[in-house]
Order: C-alpha cells, then sequence, then structure tokens
C-alpha cells in the first residue's frame, strides 16, 4: 500500500495555505508532518480524510481496497475528541462502530488495552481530558482501518499514555498499516517528517 500526493493545492477561504506540495507514505511507514501553526499540518490531514477537496493536484492510495475510497480506508482523529457526552463511555465506542463500519473488533478489549475498561458505563461528560483522548484512541482499535491520520494525538496523555498509545502505533504499522501524523512534538516512534511551510 502506498499513498502518494502530487502537487497538492490546498486553499481555505479564499486563501492559499500551501500549494505543489508533493508527499508519500507507504505501508509500515509513520510520517510526521511539522511546521509552524498555520502551515497546513491539520489542512493536509482533513484533505486525506475527504473533509477538504484540493484545489489542485492529485492524491492517490495504491494498494488498498480498489472498492473503497482513500476516505473510507482512513482513521480521522481530530484536534477536538468526538465524544457525545450524554452516552456513557461505551456506547460511544458502539456509535463510532456503527458508523464506521467495516471490520470491527471487541470493543470491551480497546477499553482495556487502552486502560478505560474501570469507565465503561461512566458518561463520556465525567471523564477527564486524557480519558477523553484515550477513549477516541480506543476508536482506532475498535474498527480497524489502514491509514490513521492523527492531529496531535498525544495531547492530553500523560507519560503512560503516552508509552501506551506509542505501543499501538507500532503494533498497527507491524501489521502493515500507515500513520500520518500532524505533531508539535515527537511521536514517540520511528517516523520520516514532511515539512510544510518555512519556519519551526
Amino acid at each position: 500500500m502506498q499513498l502518494t500526493g502530487r502537487g497538492v493545492t490546498c486553499v481555505r477561504g479564499g486563501r492559499e495555505v500551501f500549494s505543489r506540495l508533493d508527499f508519500q507514505a507507504a505501508s509500515g511507514e509513520a510520517v510526521a508532518v511539522v511546521g509552524r501553526n498555520g502551515s497546513g499540518k491539520t489542512s493536509l490531514l482533513r484533505l486525506l480524510a475527504g473533509l477538504l477537496i484540493p484545489a489542485g493536484g492529485t492524491i492517490v492510495l495504491d494498494g488498498g481496497d480498489a472498492d473503497m475510497t482513500l476516505p473510507e480506508q482512513c482513521h480521522y482523529l481530530g484536534h477536538r475528541d468526538a465524544l457525545k457526552p450524554a452516552l456513557s463511555v461505551v456506547e460511544n465506542l458502539s456509535f463510532w462502530a456503527d458508523f464506521l463500519g467495516g471490520e470491527r473488533c471487541d470493543a470491551a478489549a480497546s477499553l482495556t488495552t487502552v486502560g478505560l475498561d474501570h469507565a465503561a458505563l461512566l458518561p463520556a461528560a465525567f471523564l477527564s481530558a486524557g480519558q477523553r483522548r484515550r477513549l477516541s484512541l480506543a476508536r482506532l482499535l475498535t474498527v480497524r482501518r489502514p491509514v490513521w491520520l492523527l492531529d496531535e494525538p498525544t495531547n492530553a496523555l500523560d507519560a503512560a499514555g503516552q508509552e501506551m498509545f506509542g505501543g499501538l502505533m507500532r503494533a498497527h504499522l507491524a501489521r502493515g498499516g500507515m500513520i500520518i501524523a500532524a505533531t508539535h512534538a515527537p511521536l514517540g516512534i520511528d517516523a520520516r517528517e514532511l515539512r510544510i511551510g518555512g519556519g519551526v
């Protein structure tokens, strides 16, 4: 499986965010998208997830499921944890599994892996920021998709949570998955750097 972008241009609100961007990622590889604030890191992930349309260029996934679009083969984990506060932890996970469809794994096992099994029946409104992020990570495990698009994925995670997530990412890559992560901080795994824009 290989993801390739050629000459990709992104325009938002009439402003060109980046232009003529070339990038590539392969199975078993992590790419860390880095750059200053406003350089387009999140916009690139949203293009890959199908939430934005490129103003130019092409994005192609070779070797994936030919019957599915790129967005249908991606998990997009954004800045905000997309949770329904009134639903319990396990109900939130079930909602996402039903919404996303596809190959489904045991939700209880996913919660155990991310350290939230004790809170399965707790409404999401009562979770701490770190627990909310852990619940979002459980979504990656409950529905299998080969491409993970992660926007500042370690935000709100403590040291133990970051170590746990590093293990999840390594396991995903070992299964032939792909990770593209926008980040200002080290991911905790080996990753090739893709820099967008100038500056730091």
